[in-house]
């Protein structure tokens, strides 16, 4: 990959602003996990809110970390507190923080500063594989590049339990809104046409080869549909693998879509999470088909100018060939 393309001179941002940033995002971040914090501290489970952190490998404190963006510098005094212990849980014994690189920045009211800057070409080199893939499947499933398609209706959970025996079903202690028979009719009743992998992998053997597509990795890229449920949630996922080169404030946000699309996921699933404080969106309805695909096109919408933004973040990352 080139480097020509970037910014010699980064914009330098102070101690104070730094650490005023710094706690923002965590306040921020610590109010959007909460509820998960303190039922796993209880032993409690929750199927809608707990998700985000056990089907994505990050745990509130991951996603506590504050990043300004691989184009930023910060005066490194910023991780320490006033008896130079470290703020941050990064910071390794020596003092330098995992994928950053530290250079001397002069001198400013009395210290020697330090500029602290995401290691972009240690993440192009180590990540090169992974940072081109990222940007390839993003650049495929942006609503420029591909038609979305908004007839799934979110079939995807109900294949999850088709034909499984009581006690079987991944949210054991959520009931089906329907029995498991009539369940099982809206399945093979409806067409099936998933193509996000990893919904699909979930799909029971009964379900599987009703599906219209056989989405696999190696076809990733080709498959991921613009309106796709879990492919918006994903976002997530590609903006946390992609610290510290994003902004943690885009990570937030595109955190907060996740949980958004999770609702209407499980709103629109064959179980019933009214008791939960939901609604209920009923697919197999005329009706319930009508008010999926409104706010999937609106959960679709978002999830474009999120993904418009983390492109923006890798473009002069990435050179022309590997987009």
């Amino acid at each position: 990959m080139s480097t020509s393309t970037l910014t010699a001179e980064p914009h330098l941002v102070s101690a104070q602003k730094a650490t005023r940033a710094r706690q923002a995002h965590e306040q921020r971040a610590d109010a959007l996990t909460a509820g998960h914090r303190e039922r796993k501290a209880r032993g409690e489970k929750h199927p809608v809110e707990d998700f985000l952190f056990t089907y994505y490998p990050f745990s509130p404190a991951k996603l506590r970390r504050w990043h300004p963006g691989w184009e930023v510098a910060y005066d490194a005094a910023a991780d320490l507190d006033a008896h130079g212990g470290p703020v941050i849980t990064d910071l390794d014994a020596a003092g330098h923080r995992s994928w950053y690189r530290d250079v001397p920045a002069g001198t400013s009211t009395g210290h020697r500063v330090i500029a602290r800057r995401a290691d972009v070409e240690r993440y192009r080199r180590e990540r090169a594989d992974a940072l081109s893939f990222m940007t390839r499947l993003l650049s495929a499933s942006a609503l420029g590049s591909r038609r979305p398609q908004f007839g799934c209706f979110g079939l995807h959970e109900w294949a999850m339990v088709h034909r499984l025996r009581p006690g079987q079903q991944r949210h054991e202690d959520l009931p089906l809104r329907l029995s498991q028979s009539e369940t099982d009719a809206v399945v093979e009743r409806e067409k099936l046409v998933c193509s996000h992998l990893d919904a699909f992998r979930f799909f029971t053997p009964t379900a599987a080869p009703r599906n219209a597509l056989q989405p696999t990795r190696e076809r990733q890229v080709e498959f991921d549909n613009p309106a796709c449920l879990h492919v918006g949630m994903d976002l997530y996922k590609w903006a946390m693998k992609l610290t510290p080169l994003v902004p943690s404030a885009l990570v937030l946000d595109c955190f907060e879509h996740a949980r958004e699309t999770r609702v209407l996921d499980m709103e629109a699933s064959p179980y019933d999470v009214r008791d939960l404080g939901y609604g209920m969106v009923p697919i197999e309805t005329a009706s319930g088909k009508a008010e999926y695909v409104r706010r999937q096109r609106a959960l679709t919408e978002r999830a474009d100018v999120l993904r418009a933004q983390l492109l923006d973040v890798l473009a002069p990352l990435i050179d022309g060939t590997a987009g």
